[in-house]
């Protein structure tokens, strides 16, 4: 199966370079493009010093109007929609692309970039690994309910991280209704599909965090414990799921940039 990384490219970020060479750095070679709906001089010098193919989506329609666009548009079977800001250790690709037989999505651990440095493991960061012990258990997640156990208690899987595998995704798209839970409910959706969940344990990817990356902009809007309820209340009883809402909300002090709150 070929892989490609689709590069989610917008406005003018000044790591986008940084992500783009940490995905040639790749020991296992993919095909990279840059993908966007904020064409600008810098994602166009970015593809033009690189050779990377860009291409445009003509219409503005938010987070999930990109991601859609640009795994639409994916060439291979095989795609990660990688994070401008985010970078991808040399071992990505390989641990995970022999792992897709047979699976809708894979992934694998990660870490946090604070200051441009890995920061130390919030609590937050140990209490998703410990929520990903079924993956690292079973060798793939081949049952419903062995893919909604990653996610019972929380997103615990990382964004960026994962891999597609189109074969099983031709009638999924994200959900625009969604601002901070948009990949929590993808990944609900997609474990009530056919194909396994699979999961590299090593860490081999870094989720920058910073004041202007999505994830903060929107933790700091309203909102965020609505969303969360919703996915809770997919998966538990309503009063479990306000309960579970209200504690995993508090899981938003972690990204804040700076110290960890207490």
């Amino acid at each position: 199966m070929e892989h490609s990384f689709m590069v989610l490219a917008y406005g003018e970020s000044p790591y986008l370079e940084d992500c783009v060479k940490s995905l040639l750095a790749q020991r296992m070679k993919s095909r990279i493009l840059l993908s966007t709906s904020t064409p600008n001089d810098h994602i166009k010098d970015v593809a033009a010093r690189y050779d990377l193919p860009l291409i445009v989506n003509p219409e503005r329609l938010g987070i999930a109007g990109d991601w859609n666009f640009a795994l639409k548009n994916c060439p291979t079977q095989l795609c990660t929609l990688a994070h401008q800001d985010d970078l991808y250790y040399p071992g990505y690709t390989e641990s995970l692309l022999p792992r897709m037989e047979g699976a809708s999505l894979g992934f694998c651990d990660y870490e946090e970039l604070l200051n441009g440095a890995p920061r130390p493991a919030t609590a937050m960061m140990k209490i998703k690994r410990v929520l990903l012990l079924p993956a690292k258990l079973f060798k793939k997640l081949n049952t419903r309910g062995l893919r909604r156990s990653v996610l019972r208690f929380g997103s615990a899987i990382c964004c960026p991280s994962v891999m597609y595998n189109r074969a099983y995704l031709a009638d999924f798209t994200f959900d625009g209704g969604y601002k901070v839970s948009l990949d929590w409910d993808a990944w609900l959706r997609i474990a009530d599909l056919p194909g396994a969940f699979v999961f590299a344990p090593a860490v081999q990817m870094a989720h920058r965090i910073h004041e202007d990356s999505e994830t903060t902009r929107q933790i700091a809007a309203a909102g965020r414990l609505r969303e969360d309820r919703e996915m809770f209340s997919r998966l538990w009883p309503d009063w479990i799921a306000g309960l579970l809402a209200r504690l995993y909300n508090r899981s938003t002090d972690f990204n804040a940039v700076g110290e960890e709150k207490a």
